[in-house]
C-alpha cells in the first residue's frame, strides 16, 4: 500500500547556526528507513508524469519501487540508464520545477521526494557498490568534446557507450566545469562530482585538462587530427557588470571569480594559497542561485553581514525556494526591492560601501514579470567592505571568433538548427549554457544527451 502522507520526509540538515561557520554539506541525506518511508509515497501512476518532466527520462516511478523493495543498488543503476551524473542531479536540479513539479501527489500535498531519492540511490551506491564497466566494443571513430562541464561529461558519456574514442578537452586545471568552480561544497561536495567524472573515466572517456580550445587547438585542427565530430559545451563563464561607477575598486567581484577561488581554488583552507579577501561586511547583487551560493559562501569565510541586493521582490527571485530559505536560516539579509548606483571606495581604493536606491514594481515587462522602477530620493547607502556582482554570465566568444561557419545570435549564444544541436558549422554540435545561455545542470545535460544521438547519427549516415 502506498504511504498516503501528504508531507515529504524531512531529510535531516546541519543547524542553520552551525552550518554557517563551516563548508560541510547542509542536506545530511536520508537513511534506508526514510528512504523506504519516501519511495512509498509513489503511486506509479500509469501516465508517468513525473518521467514526462524530467529533461534526461530517468525512469522514476522503476528506481523508486527499487528502493521500497530494499534494491538500492539496482535503483542506483535504474537511474543511470539516462543519467550520467545522479548524485550531482540528486543534489542540485531544480526538481520543484520538473519532475516533482508534475507529481501527482503534489495537487493535494507535497510531491514524492524525488531529487532527495535520487540522491540516496547514488550515495548509497558510492559507499557500498561497485562500478564495473561495461565492455563496449570499439566503433573504430572518434569524437571531440571542448568542455568538462554537465553537458559536455553527460555527451561524452554517451558517446563513449556507443563505442565511440572520446576525447574531453578542458580549460580549467580539473574537468567539472560549474559543478567544480561554481557550486558551493556545502551544496555540492566536490569529491562527490569527481567520483562521477572517474565513472565516466572508467568507461574510457578521455579527460585533457588546461586545455583552451581557441588557443590551444582550434576547431578546424581538432578535425585535421582525426575527430569527425566536435561537441561545444563551454557554458557560459562569461560574467555581467553593471557598468556602475566603482565596479573597478578593490573588494570588487564578479561572482564567477568569488566562487572560483573558493571551490576549485580552495581558498576557505588555510593550506590553500588563494588570494581572497576575508571581508566582514558583503552585498551580493542579484537574486538567483548563483547569487545566493555567494552570499553564503562570504558567512562561511568570516563575514558578518552578508545583504542580497535585489531589485526585485521576493516572488520574482529566480532562486530556487530552498536555497533562498536557507540564506534566510543562516542570516542573510535580503534588501528586496533596492538596486545599486555606485560603488563607493575609500582613500585606499578598496570597496567602502554600496549606495542603491529603492525601487517599486510597475507595468509588467517582456518577461511577463512588474518591471522595478527607481522611487526618487529614496538614495541609501550600505557599508560593505566587498561586493559581488551575481547578475548572470554569457558564453565566451572565444570558440566561435576562431571557428569559421559557427553562427551565434545577439546574445552571444551558439545558433543550433533545432533540437539535434547541430550548429551552423557541419560536424559541429553544441548544448548547455554555451547555447542556451545560463540555465540549470539538467538541462545541460539533456542538450547534451540529444548532441549525443545526433553525433551518432550524422557519423552513422557518412558511413
Amino acid at each position: 500500500m502506498p504511504n498516503m502522507n501528504p508531507k515529504k520526509t524531512p531529510m535531516p540538515e546541519q543547524e542553520p547556526c552551525i552550518r554557517n561557520k563551516n563548508f560541510e554539506e547542509v542536506s545530511l541525506g536520508y537513511t534506508e528507513d526514510m528512504a523506504k518511508s519516501e519511495a512509498e509515497r509513489c503511486l506509479h501512476c500509469k501516465n508517468q508524469p513525473c518521467v514526462k518532466g524530467c529533461p534526461v527520462g530517468v525512469h522514476i516511478p522503476d528506481f523508486l519501487k527499487k528502493i521500497t523493495e530494499g534494491d538500492y543498488e539496482g535503483a542506483y543503476h535504474t537511474i543511470k540508464l539516462t543519467n550520467s551524473l545522479p548524485a550531482v542531479c540528486g543534489r542540485v536540479c531544480p526538481q520543484e520545477s520538473q519532475c516533482e513539479h508534475n507529481c501527482v501527489r503534489g495537487i493535494k500535498g507535497e510531491p514524492v521526494g524525488i531529487g532527495r531519492l535520487e540522491r540516496f540511490a547514488a550515495d548509497w551506491h558510492m559507499k557500498h557498490g561497485k562500478d564495473e564497466a561495461e565492455k563496449v566494443t570499439p566503433n573504430g571513430h572518434r569524437v571531440a568534446v571542448v568542455g568538462a562541464g554537465p553537458a559536455g561529461l553527460t555527451c561524452a558519456g554517451d558517446l563513449a557507450a556507443l563505442g565511440y574514442s572520446v576525447t574531453v578537452f578542458e580549460a580549467l586545471h580539473a574537468a567539472g566545469g560549474v559543478l567544480m568552480y561554481g557550486i558551493p561544497q556545502f551544496r555540492l561536495p566536490k569529491e562527490i562530482v569527481q567520483k562521477e567524472i572517474d565513472a565516466l573515466k572508467e568507461k574510457g572517456v578521455k579527460v585533457e585538462t588546461d586545455m583552451v580550445i581557441g588557443k590551444v587547438f582550434s576547431v578546424d585542427e581538432l578535425f585535421e587530427s582525426g575527430f569527425e565530430a566536435i561537441f561545444v559545451g563551454t557554458g557560459a563563464g562569461l560574467p555581467n557588470f553593471m557598468n556602475i561607477p566603482g565596479e573597478g575598486l578593490v573588494g570588487v567581484y564578479s561572482a564567477n571569480e568569488f566562487l572560483t577561488r573558493v571551490n576549485l581554488m580552495k581558498a576557505y583552507k588555510p593550506e590553500y594559497d588563494t588570494p581572497i579577501i576575508h571581508p566582514k561586511n558583503v552585498a551580493v547583487v542579484g537574486g538567483g542561485n548563483v547569487a545566493m551560493d555567494a552570499a553564503r559562501t562570504a558567512l562561511r569565510l568570516g563575514a558578518e553581514n552578508v545583504h542580497i541586493v535585489y531589485r526585485r521582490a521576493e516572488e520574482q527571485m529566480p532562486a530556487r525556494r530552498e536555497e533562498v530559505h536557507h540564506a534566510k536560516e543562516e542570516g542573510v539579509i535580503f534588501d528586496l526591492l533596492c538596486n545599486p548606483l555606485q560603488i563607493l571606495g575609500d582613500e585606499n581604493g578598496r570597496v567602502g560601501g554600496i549606495e542603491c536606491i529603492h525601487m517599486e514594481l510597475g507595468e509588467a515587462d517582456a518577461s511577463g514579470r512588474r518591471r522595478p522602477v527607481p522611487v526618487e530620493g529614496s538614495n541609501f547607502t550600505i557599508p560593505v567592505d566587498c561586493v559581488v556582482m551575481a547578475i548572470g554570465n554569457s558564453p565566451n566568444p572565444l570558440i566561435r571568433s576562431t571557428t569559421e561557419g559557427l553562427e551565434a545570435n545577439s546574445h552571444g549564444c551558439i545558433v543550433v538548427k533545432d533540437d539535434t544541436m547541430e550548429t551552423t558549422r557541419e560536424g559541429v554540435y553544441a548544448a548547455g549554457d554555451a547555447v542556451s545561455g545560463a540555465a540549470t545542470v539538467i538541462l545541460a545535460m539533456g542538450g547534451g544527451k540529444d548532441a549525443a544521438r545526433s553525433i551518432d547519427n550524422y557519423i552513422r549516415s557518412k558511413e
